[in-house]
């Protein structure tokens, strides 16, 4: 593919400058989110030869001998699906040590390769690290990440935005992944997603662990993917399997270690005691859920409570994404207290700012849909920033107290400055 055709990443900015002054630099995320590319594109710009990991003969050459290999690399070297190897590692820290020049390194990983033991004994302090999602809606569209300086810096603008209606379920349903969003139809995307999974489980998870019913694990993910935006309940879903508990608690890790999925840790304060403590769970890309669950966007669009939790993910989602590519420092919650008061998405920037976000499906809001936002407000004090109702509609309104409502398009649509 020719690079004109390529979205712009948001990250590749970061990624220059992390090669600009580390060693080694780490861009992690799941297969297929676009990595190889991206690191070949800045690679090549800088003189770095490639090699991949998913190559057999270059696999077995590292396990064979991680220190001649290493040795006999040129002067710049991008190294792809490390995760297949870790016995380079130690090899790199030891040329890392002999000679510490920037932008050595440029290593991309399909797994948290963060929780090898020989990695994070190896290159800590040696290696910058960045994580690479599926395409934002702000790169589909080739906009900036502005949204995220105006959820902290200014406050949304009034600008009017546009009702999305199904093709809003046209977009979740579509996902971010550069290979699903080429397929002209919904069937030749949910072919790839079946794909993907299947690779993923025969090829990313034997490499992590040795599991007694590998098979399990596309049923368990489908499963996973009708509690998106849920409080984890193992209970729930080791239900249909003759599994137990613990060992479905450490299935579920194991997707999260390939970026299949996420959980979402609650927001605690001093101030209230009474919140719920149980992280939420959530789908690394709406497009693999619907796949998984067999929804186009017609039928996701007819299921509305399922529409809405999807919704949340791909909200929260894409403020991730956003986020990763930002240069302030940002951390993800939910907020929910045991009068069930909730807010979605909880963002912190540093130790003095938060911003809550609820998402709505509808497109109107309610004064009583603010009673999460304004929960929050009273939890987090002087550090509350402003709260925002994302919903379907077309004008972005105050609601007093910082609290606003904003048209969902304006995830992607607002500008920077």
């Amino acid at each position: 593919m020719k690079t004109q055709d390529l979205y712009p990443r948001l990250l590749e900015p970061r990624l220059e400058e992390a090669l600009a002054e580390s060693p080694v630099t780490l861009i992690h995320g799941p297969r297929q989110c676009g990595k190889t590319t991206l690191a070949r594109i800045v690679g090549d710009r800088r003189g770095h030869s490639y090699f991949t990991l998913d190559d057999p003969i270059t696999a077995e050459a590292i396990r064979a001998d991680p220190v001649g290999f290493v040795a006999d690399l040129p002067p710049r070297a991008t190294l792809d699906e490390v995760q297949r190897a870790p016995e380079l590692f130690p090899a790199i820290k030891a040329a890392v040590d002999r000679d510490r020049t920037s932008g050595r390194f440029l290593i991309t990983g399909s797994a948290n390769v963060l929780l090898v033991p020989k990695l994070s004994e190896s290159l800590a302090g040696r290696m910058e690290i960045i994580r690479l999602h599926p395409l934002s809606e702000a790169e589909l569209a080739r906009t900036g990440a502005g949204f995220l300086e105006a959820l902290f810096l200014r406050g949304p603008r009034t600008a009017t935005g546009e009702r999305l209606g199904t093709t809003l379920a046209e977009r979740i349903a579509r996902g971010g992944y550069p290979e699903a969003v080429k397929r002209a139809s919904n069937r030749r995307r949910n072919a790839w997603y079946r794909d993907y999974v299947e690779a993923i489980v025969q090829r990313d998870v034997r490499d992590l662990a040795r599991i007694r019913k590998l098979e399990a694990l596309p049923r368990l993910l489908a499963l996973a993917a009708s509690q998106t935006a849920r409080l984890v309940n193992i209970e729930d879903l080791s239900g249909p399997f003759q599994l137990s508990r613990p060992t479905v608690r450490d299935y579920v890790t194991l997707l999260t270690r390939v970026f299949l999925l996420e959980e979402l840790q609650p927001w605690h304060s001093n101030r209230i005691s009474r919140l719920i403590k149980t992280p939420k769970l959530h789908m690394c890309d709406t497009g693999l859920a619907c796949a998984l669950l067999g929804l186009d966007a017609d039928s996701l669009w007819s299921e509305r409570e399922l529409l809405g939790r999807l919704l949340e993910t791909f909200v929260y989602q894409e403020l991730r994404r956003q986020a990763s590519a930002w240069d302030q420092t940002v951390s993800f919650y939910h907020f929910r207290d045991k009068d069930k008061a909730e807010v979605d998405i909880v963002l912190e920037r540093g130790p003095s700012e938060i911003v809550g976000v609820e998402v709505k499906a509808a497109a109107s809001v309610k004064r009583s849909d603010l009673r999460g936002l304004r929960r929050l407000r009273s939890a987090a004090g002087e550090r509350f920033r402003r709260g925002i109702i994302l919903y379907d509609g077309e004008v972005t309104a105050p609601f007093g107290d910082d609290l606003f409502a904003v048209p969902i398009c304006r995830l992607w649509e607002e500008e920077t400055g």
